[in-house]
C-alpha cells in the first residue's frame, strides 16, 4: 500500500469516526439535558432519536448526490454539517433548537455511512480491500469510545460541562474537513463520469503500478452495468425475495440485541443501578474500550471461524448476560460491579460478533445485480429499529414511575426484552443463514438463489 491510498483511506474514515463520536457524545450530556431543560420522557427519548431519524432520511437521499458530485465534494458538505451540528448543540438555548441541529447531525451520520465506505472499497486494490473497508467500522469503534473519554474528562468542568461535550465534535469534523482536500476521487465515479482518463491515473496512482489498469477499468464499466440492470428488479419476488427478507432481518435483530440503547443511555443506566455521575462514566469509557478489543478480535478470527458460527456464540452470549442484568435489576440479587461485569460481556459477546459480522453479511450475502440495494435495505432497516428502541427506552423507563426503583423496574424489564429478542435472533439466523466463509460471492450467489 502506498502513500496516497493510505491518506485517502484514513481522511475518509474520519467521517467513520465522526460517526461514531457524534451519535454517542450524547451519552454523557444526557443526565444534564434532562435537568436543564425539564425533559419528560418521551422527549428524552425523541431528543436521543431525532439523530437517527436524520440517519434515515440521509442514508435514502444521498446516493443521487453522490453519483452527481463524487464522494470528496459531498464529504466535505456532510464536514460542514458535523460541524453545524456540534456547534448548534453546544449553543442551543432550548431544547427544539438542539433537536434541530441534532437531526442536522444525523444527515450527516447517514450520508457518511453510505459514502465512506462505497469510496474505500472503490480505491481500494483487492488484495487491500478487506482490511481497507474494515477500517470503517474500526473508525466508528474509535470514536464511541473517544466520546467516552472526552465525556469523562469534560464531566467535571463547570454546569456547562455537557455543552463543551457536545461541542468538542466540532474538533474533529474541521480535521475531517482540512483533510478532504488531499484525497483522490474514485475510479468507479470518473467512469461514470465518462472521465477514463482520469480513472486510468488515479488507478495507477492508488495502486502503484501493482494492477492491470485497463482490466481493472474493463470491470468498473461491467460493474456499473450490472449496477443498472439491478435498478430494473423487484427486490421482493423470486429468487432474490427471501434472501432480501433474511438481510433485513438479521439487521434488524442486531438491533433488538440493545447496542444502541447500552451505548446511548449507559450512563443514565448505570446512574439507575445506583452509581454515581463520575462512576458512570468511568464505566462508559470501559465499554467504550471492551467494544474496540473485541473489534479487533472479530476482525482477526473472522476468516477463520465464519461469520454465522461468531454470530451464534456472541447471540447465546448476550441472551445470557442481558437476561442476568434484568433478572439482577429486578430482583436485586445481582448489584453492585456485578452488573457492571455483566454490561461489559455483553459489549464483548457483541463486538466480537454482531458489531463486526453485519457489515460484513450486508456487503457480501447478496447476488452482484442487487447487492448494493439489498445492502441499503438492511442498513436502513437497522437504523429504523435503532431509533425507536431508542425513543421507547425513557418512555418505558418512565411508565413506571420516577424513583430509582421504579426506574430500576422498568430497565429490568427493557433488558429482558432484549434478551428474549436476542435468543429469537439466534433461532432465526441458525435456521436461515448460510455460511459465506472462504466463497466467493459467485458461490454465495449460487447459494441463496438457488
Amino acid at each position: 500500500m502506498n502513500k496516497i491510498l493510505i491518506r485517502c483511506t484514513i481522511a475518509s474514515a474520519l467521517g467513520g469516526l465522526l460517526f461514531g463520536y457524534d451519535t454517542v457524545i450524547i451519552n454523557g450530556a444526557m443526565l444534564d439535558l434532562v435537568r436543564h431543560f425539564n425533559l419528560t420522557p418521551a422527549i428524552q427519548g425523541w431528543t436521543v432519536s431525532s439523530a437517527l431519524v436524520g440517519c434515515i432520511i440521509g442514508t435514502i437521499l444521498i446516493g443521487k448526490p453522490g453519483d452527481i458530485f463524487g464522494a470528496q465534494r459531498l464529504l466535505q458538505l456532510l464536514a460542514v454539517l458535523f460541524f453545524a451540528s456540534s456547534a448548534g448543540c453546544g449553543l442551543a438555548p432550548t431544547i427544539d433548537v438542539f433537536i434541530i441541529f441534532r437531526f442536522i447531525g444525523g444527515l450527516a451520520i447517514g450520508g457518511a455511512s453510505v459514502i465512506c465506505p462505497v469510496y474505500i472499497s472503490e480505491i481500494s486494490p483487492p488484495k487491500h480491500r478487506g482490511l481497507l473497508a474494515s477500517t470503517f467500522q474500526l473508525a466508528i469503534v474509535f470514536g464511541i469510545l473517544l466520546s467516552l473519554i472526552s465525556n469523562y474528562l469534560l464531566l467535571n468542568t463547570g454546569e456547562n460541562n455537557w455543552r463543551w461535550m457536545l461541542f468538542s465534535g466540532a474538533i474533529p469534523a474541521v480535521a475531517f474537513f482540512l483533510m478532504l482536500f488531499f484525497i483522490k476521487k474514485s475510479p468507479r465515479w470518473l467512469v461514470k463520469k465518462g472521465r477514463v482518463d482520469e480513472a486510468r491515473k488515479n488507478i495507477e496512482e492508488l495502486s502503484s503500478h501493482e494492477i492491470d489498469t485497463e482490466q481493472t477499468l474493463r470491470e468498473i464499466e461491467e460493474s456499473i452495468n450490472i449496477e443498472n440492470e439491478g435498478k430494473r428488479i423487484n427486490l421482493f419476488r423470486r429468487p432474490f425475495r427471501k434472501i432480501i427478507f433474511i438481510g433485513i432481518f438479521v439487521a434488524v435483530f442486531s438491533q433488538l440485541t440493545g447496542i444502541g440503547v447500552v451505548f446511548y443511555y449507559s450512563a443514565q443506566i448505570f446512574s439507575i443501578a445506583g452509581f454515581s455521575p463520575d462512576t458512570s462514566m468511568l464505566q462508559s469509557v470501559i465499554l467504550g474500550l471492551t467494544n474496540l478489543i473485541f473489534t479487533l478480535l472479530a476482525m482477526a478470527v473472522i476468516d477463520r471461524i465464519g461469520r454465522k458460527k461468531l454470530l451464534l456464540v456472541g447471540q447465546l452470549g448476550m441472551v445470557t448476560v442481558l437476561g442476568l442484568f434484568g433478572y439482577g435489576l429486578l430482583t436485586g440479587n445481582i448489584s453492585g460491579y456485578w452488573l457492571v461485569a455483566l454490561l461489559v460481556a455483553y459489549i464483548a459477546f457483541f463486538a466480537s460478533s454482531m458489531g463486526v459480522v453485519i457489515w460484513v453479511l450486508l456487503s457480501e450475502m447478496f447476488p452482484n445485480v442487487i447487492r448494493a440495494r439489498g445492502a441499503s435495505l438492511g442498513s436502513s432497516a437497522n437504523w429504523v429499529v435503532n431509533a425507536a428502541l431508542n425513543f421507547f427506552f425513557p418512555v418505558v423507563i418512565g411508565f413506571f414511575g420516577t424513583t430509582q426503583a421504579a426506574q430500576q423496574v422498568g430497565m429490568s424489564y427493557a433488558f429482558i426484552f432484549f434478551s428474549v429478542f436476542t435468543f429469537i435472533g439466534f433461532l432465526y439466523v441458525n435456521k436461515n443463514l448460510i455460511e459465506t466463509k472462504g466463497k466467493t460471492l459467485e458461490q454465495i450467489e449460487k447459494e441463496v438463489l438457488y
